[in-house]
């Protein structure tokens, strides 16, 4: 059986699987049925790793195994394998939600908070900085970031991110708001995104801003998150942004953004 390598790589990433796994698990795909033995001369699995892999496809619904001797194993139908990794990656997820909810009023918790706590008495301020890689890690980094906001926020994105801002921050954005915290957004505007801008008037002053293209955002005047890839060039999961509390620059940066901000026509 010859399964091309970049086909492999696809369905480890899709299906979470290690190099074997997925190797073992196409070849009996090929057979419907087989044994052990068999399952390790296609795949060019080694024997001794055979039953380990079997076992685990058998745990992750992949396959099962057939009573009887010699021992089989048999593939199970695509769309019902894809169902299955669905049912059993939310099953996960629901057990670690939980998980870490019981955390918010346990002891472990508290002691983490206490190492952080003393930690953070040997950093300065412009230490807390670092490079956060991946859409879903800046989006991530930034509800932080919003979330401990005590006065004000300015955001400035793309067109295309103004859309994203709406799905991603329109929960925290409304606590805020509620909490007094002044929002600012900044975005080019267009027929595509015209409607998302309506939306987050609701909890944010939003401007037309024309002629620039820039990705950044400042919480308080003191912390900044750039980010430094154009999205509509880069895949989301080489999107980069650079994290840094230095409220000497954000706040010089604030500054000069308040001067671009009055010539920028409301939406309306």
């Amino acid at each position: 059986m010859i399964v091309k390598d970049e086909f492999l790589s696809r369905l480890r990433k899709i299906f979470d699987l290690n190099l074997y796994e997925v190797k073992v698990w196409t070849a009996l795909l090929s057979r419907g049925t087989s044994t052990a033995g068999e399952l390790s001369n296609i795949s060019d699995v080694p024997r001794s790793r055979t039953y380990d892999i079997l076992e685990s496809l058998e745990k992750k619904g992949f396959i099962v195994m057939k009573l009887g001797k010699p021992i089989k194993f048999v593939a199970l139908k695509p769309e019902e394998v894809v169902e299955r990794v669905k049912k059993n990656l939310i099953k996960y997820a629901q057990e670690r939600t939980k998980r870490l909810e019981t955390l918010k009023d346990d002891e472990v918790l508290e002691e983490l908070n206490g190492l952080f706590t003393k930690g953070i008495k040997f950093v300065e301020p412009s230490e807390l900085s670092g490079s956060i890689k991946g859409r879903q890690n800046l989006y991530n980094h930034l509800d932080m970031m919003i979330r401990d906001a005590e006065k004000t926020i300015t955001i400035v994105t793309t067109a295309e991110g103004l859309n994203r801002k709406l799905e991603a921050l329109m929960p925290i954005l409304e606590k805020i708001k509620k909490r007094g915290v002044k929002v600012r957004i900044a975005s080019p505007i267009n027929n595509n995104n015209i409607k998302y801008a309506r939306e987050l008037k609701k909890v944010a002053e939003v401007k037309e801003m024309e002629g620039i293209r820039a990705r950044f955002v400042i919480v308080d005047g003191n912390q900044i998150m750039f980010m430094l890839l154009d999205d509509e060039k880069f895949h989301p999961n080489y999107d980069i942004g650079v994290w840094i509390n230095t409220e000497f620059f954000a706040h010089a940066l604030e500054q000069m953004f308040d001067i671009a901000w009055k010539e920028m026509k409301p939406i309306k």
